[in-house]
């Protein structure tokens, strides 16, 4: 035996295949393999920019003598998380249940059907904090499967038994989807708000970006100044924060305080797609200078950072720089001045606070700007000055797998934000990555979940990438005007609607389709995290798709059924339920639609000013069916603004389009 994953598409997995461990990918011959030895596996499940998966990997996977206690006891698996999200569910469910808390790297111990025995995350080399070392840990499992294999089987039926159980989605909720649901919600979240730092609970503190969108959306509708004024204090708090590259652009995965100082240092697509969709949403919203200002910046991370040849949008930049953690993006006084000379370094360590004793390790700071200075053209040029230094560091490594529903949030970021700010090159980046999914991510009418340098790999893909996908494209009709991308929304949607959807649970879906490999469980977790869940997003989708398709009512029948029977989220955990209270703001009010007969500049306001989650069409009369009937107004372009199916009257002046809009 040797290892196995030199030919993975997953660069996660490639990291590992150099390591004396006999990795493999999951996979039937793995799980043969384990069944013949008759010995348990080990399932190491982590991800490409996770810190501590490194740690692990270096102390332990590269340590000769504990690969050969590996490899003689188990056989070894190795699971990108980002590739097979449908794994990573199920065994993270197993991993809470049973050591109270998850988190990567996730190591999981297991039958050789799969059903899970033991499970927990970093194990380190040596004993120390009351946690065994790895080997010992090793030696422990080994003993048991040897000699107590009755209370492996056991436990491990119990544990499948438990998590088939808890697959079995959302209890029935007993509220309407209606507005005044949707503010009793706004208002639960608002109590649970970090009044002195912005965002929700203590250390570490993730980037709200869900139920931030989703009470922006609350505000267009009530116009709450307590409501946008929340939105505010996180938005602008985590822009001025360390989680915030204030020199490159683009966020941090999280903070590990409560002030957002010190961020854990990787850059995910994911939270960079759904934050740029949110700060843009606001710039249009207040036009204020600091989420124009971020807006930009993180549309031009995505762009100069994560764009890879083929037009799609790499993964993740790593937390490691040469296996230190941050290292690209500290600073010390010293280095300031280095660089910027006496005057402009001690300026800038003002500015930035950075500090003597340092906000991080080993007396380095992370840039923060706290407070706009007062001279933003010397701001401009000592960040371009830093920044182009900053460049000639070691640079963080770079996932540049090109996963399907990541690469969807960005579509409609980049989509909905150069509508908003005017920037079509955006919109044209948005357009070609939806080409580059299609073509490559398509295979045989079915989405995959993942490329790497244009080749798909064999994953197929799960609900949140049809979901997202599917938004995506409508996002890029919007701004562009081009009914083709319609159509290839459909098709998906009509995959998603046959494959995920629970025929026993109506408006119930499953994270994995009806065909694909059967796991301990079926994954099925309405609850939105870091991203929004696949039930989510696929509502999302079918509530879009049903305002411009006519003639098929299922797109907005399953849309409503999935609202109602999330409801519960919104009634009773708010909180866990950020996207769905987005999705259910848009339904609440139509969802609105303006369609632009001819186009123009009447065109052009209905996309800057129309509320989240509005859709916005224009183009000749008749060439769509929300323009189907309705013509030019004395052969001038003419709005048409409706809420449902209730439609006010056209209007023909950029004047009186601004004042329908303001009314919604």
């Amino acid at each position: 035996m040797a290892n196995r994953l030199a030919d993975a598409l997953s660069p996660y997995l490639r990291q590992h295949a150099d390591n004396p461990v006999h990795w493999q990918e999951w996979g039937d011959d793995a799980l043969a393999e384990a069944r013949e030895r008759d010995v348990p596996i080990l399932l190491s499940i982590g991800y490409a920019a996770c810190h501590w998966c490194h740690v692990m990997a270096h102390e332990s996977f590269e340590d000769e003598a504990t690969a050969a206690v590996m490899n003689e006891n188990f056989v070894c698996i190795k699971v990108d998380r980002e590739e097979r999200p449908d794994i990573d569910a199920v065994y993270m469910n197993a991993t809470v249940a049973m050591a109270g808390q998850g988190g990567w790297p996730m190591t999981c111990f297991l039958t050789p059907d799969g059903s899970p025995f033991y499970c927990g995350t970093y194990y380190p080399n040596t004993p120390r904090g009351g946690m065994p070392s790895f080997v010992q840990l090793l030696e422990a499992i080994t003993q048991t499967w040897h000699n107590r294999r009755d209370e492996v089987s056991q436990a491990a039926d119990a544990v499948a038994t438990e998590l088939r159980r808890s697959s079995g989605g959302l209890p029935v909720g007993e509220a309407a989807v209606e507005a005044v649901l949707l503010d009793a919600a706004a208002a639960a979240i608002a109590t649970d708000e970090d009044r002195e730092h912005g965002g929700f609970g203590g250390a570490p503190k993730f980037p709200p970006s869900n139920l931030l969108e989703g009470l922006l959306r609350g505000y267009e509708r009530t116009r709450s100044a307590d409501t946008l004024g929340l939105v505010e204090r996180t938005t602008d708090a985590m822009a001025r924060g360390g989680i915030y590259d204030q020199l490159g652009g683009g966020f941090a995965r999280y903070s590990v305080d409560a002030a957002w100082t010190v961020p854990h240092f990787e850059k995910m697509l994911y939270d960079n797609a759904l934050l740029l969709r949110l700060y843009a949403h606001l710039a249009r919203v207040t036009g204020a200078e600091l989420p124009t200002r971020v807006t930009r910046e993180t549309a031009e991370f995505l762009l100069r950072d994560l764009l890879t040849t083929d037009g799609g949008f790499a993964s993740a930049l790593d937390a490691d720089t040469d296996r230190v953690e941050g290292l690209t993006y500290v600073w010390t006084p010293d280095q300031l001045v280095e660089v910027l000379g006496a005057d402009d370094g001690r300026w800038a360590a003002e500015a930035f606070t950075v500090t003597p004793g340092g906000t991080f390790e080993h007396g380095t700071s992370v840039l923060q700007l706290l407070d706009e200075p007062d001279d933003p053209a010397r701001l401009a040029d000592v960040r371009a000055r830093l920044f182009a230094a900053r460049q000639d560091r070691a640079q963080p490594g770079r996932d540049d797998k090109v996963v399907t529903a990541w690469n969807g949030f960005a579509i409609t970021a980049l989509a909905e934000a150069g509508i908003a700010l005017g920037e079509p090159a955006w919109i044209d980046a948005a357009a070609r990555c939806a080409r580059f999914l299609l073509d490559r991510h398509l295979v045989d009418g079915r989405l995959r979940r993942a490329s790497l340098g244009g080749v798909v790999g064999s994953p197929v893909g799960v609900l949140e990438d049809y979901g997202a996908l599917v938004t995506a494209l409508l996002a890029v009709h919007q701004g562009t005007g081009d009914r083709s991308w319609v159509e290839r929304a459909r098709e998906l949607a009509d995959v998603a609607l046959t494959q995920f959807a629970d025929p026993e649970r109506p408006g119930s879906w499953f994270d994995t389709a009806h065909d694909a490999e059967s796991l301990v469980a079926r994954p099925r977790d309405p609850v939105d995290g870091a991203t929004p869940s696949g039930a989510s997003l696929i509502a999302e989708a079918l509530l879009g798709l049903s305002a411009l398709v006519h003639d098929d009512p299922r797109y907005a029948g399953a849309a409503a059924l999935s609202l109602s029977a999330a409801s519960i989220l919104l009634e009773k955990a708010p909180r866990a339920g950020g996207h769905w209270l987005t999705v259910a703001e848009a339904s609440v009010r139509g969802p609105l639609q303006v369609a632009v007969a001819g186009g123009g500049a009447l065109l052009d306001l209905a996309r800057r000013l129309a509320p989240g989650g509005a859709i916005v069409v224009g183009g000749e009369p008749d060439s769509s069916p929300l323009l189907d009937g309705r013509p030019l107004v004395d052969g001038a372009s003419a709005a048409y603004v409706c809420r449902g199916f209730v439609c006010d009257r056209p209007v023909t002046t950029e004047t009186d389009l601004r004042e329908v809009l303001a009314a919604l």
